[in-house]
């Protein structure tokens, strides 16, 4: 019986699409063969589950990440920026394969994909909502994705304690607005979100 060919399948999702500052993170990944327990949306997930899981997936797992800042989700708009960052991802991805292997398919929490919406977005692409929750390989994407986003602001809140981002990841918590009035926005805002935009316009 002849060897069924294994399909190459990648899984995003995004994270950060809400926040008033810090970068909006995609993550891309392909899963090994060997399955890992506990894959779920990120978001129904301790973190110390994320942490563990994102250990496993990265050890185990192809993935890679996209990362758009502030001033091009001001420029672009954050649905546009959310887009970008997913192709850079998927992008990174595959350049790390051997062979430079093309997914056959591409997995989007959503229900909206890339295609027709960023100029370098080619591969076949899929939306599925609530796909984190279902589809494994969007699970461990989510995963990464909140991960390295979480990771990127605990390290801006070091040079920004006032802002509470180690524990708000930059949304707008009411810990958050109230060190906005105080001391305005810093160049990781996003002035373009109306709380940040109101201030500067003030």
């Amino acid at each position: 019986m002849a060897r069924r060919e294994q399909r190459f399948i990648i899984g995003v999702d995004e994270a950060g699409r809400g926040p008033l500052a810090g970068p909006v993170v995609a993550a891309a990944v392909a899963l090994n063969v060997t399955m890992i327990e506990g894959l779920d949306d990120s978001k129904r997930l301790s973190g110390k589950v994320r942490a563990a899981l994102e250990v496993q997936i990265k050890a185990r797992c192809r993935w890679a990440v996209g990362v758009v800042h502030p001033p091009e989700i001001d420029r672009i708009n954050i649905f546009m920026a959310t887009m970008m960052a997913m192709t850079q991802a998927v992008a990174a991805l595959c350049a790390a394969v051997e062979d430079a292997e093309e997914p056959h398919e591409v997995l989007i929490d959503g229900n909206l994909t890339p295609h027709g919406r960023t100029a370098d977005w080619r591969w076949p692409a899929r939306a599925i909502v609530g796909g984190d929750g279902i589809e494994p390989c969007i699970s461990a994407a989510s995963i990464i994705a909140k991960e390295h986003r979480d990771r990127l602001m605990r390290e801006l809140a070091a040079d920004f304690p006032q802002y509470g981002w180690e524990r708000n990841a930059g949304y707008g918590t009411r810990e958050h607005l109230a060190a906005l009035q105080r001391h305005g926005p810093t160049p990781y805002h996003r002035r373009s979100f109306a709380p940040v935009k109101q201030l500067v316009l003030i």
